[in-house]
């Protein structure tokens, strides 16, 4: 059994760093495919490098190669570990989860969805985050089974958001989910996660999210971002705001975070 992270990272210089670091005992190896960086994150994955073997660093032209880094993964003992720039994870409670992986507690399971507090605050001196919970927020957390897929969709956009993946015999797209978080209450969760998305993750941005990757694809989606530019409106997400502002806004002890 190994876990392979995969960070799909573009102009992430103020949390890519702790991002990186706090999934580092975690993993057997960790992909960073930097999309065309104009920060200091290109400089922050190189001192990552240099820190450890486990970072294997590349610059990509397009989103789609960070797909194409997967696809011999597939049909193999990989727990593929799918974490953004914006995620700052426990590392203890990645501790724990990895003694369960190595045995075998989780191996009926595709894809398992952990606990997120979806940040607008991080309080370094106080150690506490601001923010919503999930549930009710929507995880965002990505741990995949790739035992369970004997190929990946070869039409997939960019990593882990293939929808005709092929899965081996007793595996199913849905079926085989787990969301774990609803059935445990944040302080209890093992598998958690501060996703800073209400907060710029570069030097370089001005409002206080982006949008996703999938919301950047495709020509409708670039000609409302142009729209909203030329009218001097921000360009802040709406599937963010659908998702991950729910419930009530919470302040929470974050020292397991920031170690």
């Amino acid at each position: 059994m190994q876990v392979v992270a995969i960070m799909l990272v573009r102009n992430e210089d103020r949390f890519l760093r702790r991002a990186a670091m706090n999934i580092l005992g975690f993993c057997d190896r960790i992909l960073i495919a930097d999309h065309q960086s104009q920060d200091a994150t290109p400089e922050i994955c190189e001192e990552l490098a240099r820190t450890s073997p486990k970072f294997e660093v590349y610059r990509i032209r397009d989103p789609r190669e960070s797909h194409e880094m997967l696809v011999p993964l597939a049909n193999t003992k990989t727990w593929v570990f799918g974490v953004d720039g914006d995620e700052i994870y426990d590392p203890a409670g990645l501790a724990r989860v990895r003694a369960r992986l190595a045995a075998g507690e989780w191996d009926k399971w595709w894809v398992v969805f952990g606990n997120v507090l979806n940040c607008d605050a991080l309080d370094e001196t106080a150690r506490t985050a601001s923010g919503w919970l999930a549930p009710p927020c929507r995880s965002m957390t990505k741990l995949y089974n790739f035992a369970a897929v004997e190929r990946l969709d070869p039409a997939t956009k960019h990593r882990l958001h293939g929808k005709n993946n092929v899965f081996n015999p007793g595996w199913h797209p849905v079926e085989s989910r787990w969301e774990l978080y609803k059935e445990v209450a944040w302080a209890d969760s093992e598998f958690r996660a501060l996703h800073t998305c209400w907060m710029p993750r570069s030097s370089r941005d001005e409002n206080t999210s982006r949008r996703n990757v999938t919301e950047s694809l495709g020509l409708r989606n670039r000609l409302r971002a142009a729209f909203a530019r030329m009218l001097g409106r921000k360009s802040e997400s709406d599937y963010k705001a659908e998702k991950y502002r729910r419930g009530e806004r919470v302040t929470l002890d974050a020292e397991a975070f920031l170690k």
